[in-house]
């Protein structure tokens, strides 16, 4: 089932009254990496929530281009700080299929594949709570796809982590991608939204200021905005 374009008009995500993002008018397509960048409040996390819809719009549209409850099975979120549940490395890894319904046997089987897919073979019977912050990273993105979603969100998913577990991140993430998972994902490391990039949105005051081909952009963005915030001014 096709799920693209993703077409947002005048969408709005308010809360207590605060516009949190919008109006956005965007059209998404259904391949590549998507990377959105801004200052720290610009409105980067409650556009992915937007898109994603677990924020729900004041006003506006958000259509993909099958039903929603389709595509809203189709798609993961993978958030900066993880949720680990007290349980097994695993287990928490074949969390989502059991909650759709696949055998315990054959949840575990696919779970330890992606374990090991994700460099966590060796810690499949350690609770997850105890990994490190860069490991339990590698078990959140484990368990978003291991269910095959279509379009992975991602928040800043290696703001905490150091150079390492940031490389072995990204290469998950290149692999998923090359795999044909659609990802849309927020970071504040200039580096790596040129690494990962095939287009970006320059995201200001929650609203969408730049969306261009990741080399047009990278190379000369359109808004003074976008140009001060490349050379690492305080744009506000």
């Amino acid at each position: 089932m096709q799920m693209f374009p993703l077409e947002a008009r005048q969408a709005i995500v308010r809360r207590k009254g605060k516009v949190l993002a919008g109006p956005i008018d965007l059209t998404l397509q259904g391949q590549g990496v998507t990377i959105v960048i801004g200052p720290n409040g610009a409105g980067k996390t409650s556009l992915l929530k937007m898109l994603h819809g677990i924020a729900r719009l004041h006003s506006g549209s958000l259509e993909w281009a099958c039903p929603t409850v389709e595509a809203r099975k189709r798609q993961s979120f993978v958030f900066q700080r993880p949720v680990m549940m007290r349980r097994s490395v695993v287990e928490n890894i074949a969390y989502p299929l059991r909650l759709i319904g696949v055998a315990k046997a054959e949840a575990r089987q696919r779970a330890q594949e992606w374990a090991v897919q994700v460099g966590l073979g060796h810690a499949l019977k350690q609770q997850a709570t105890l990994l490190s912050g860069g490991e339990q990273q590698k078990l959140a993105l484990a368990r978003a796809l291991i269910r095959d979603p279509a379009v992975l969100f991602l928040d800043e998913p290696c703001a905490s982590l150091d150079g390492r577990a940031t490389r072995e991140i990204e290469e998950i993430l290149i692999r998923a991608a090359a795999n044909g998972t659609r990802l849309i994902m927020s970071t504040h490391n200039m580096g790596q939204a040129q690494r990962l990039a095939d287009e970006v949105i320059f995201v200001l005051h929650g609203k969408i200021q730049e969306f261009a081909p990741a080399d047009q952009f990278f190379t000369g963005p359109e808004t003074k905005q976008g140009r001060a915030f490349l050379r690492g001014d305080i744009v506000e």
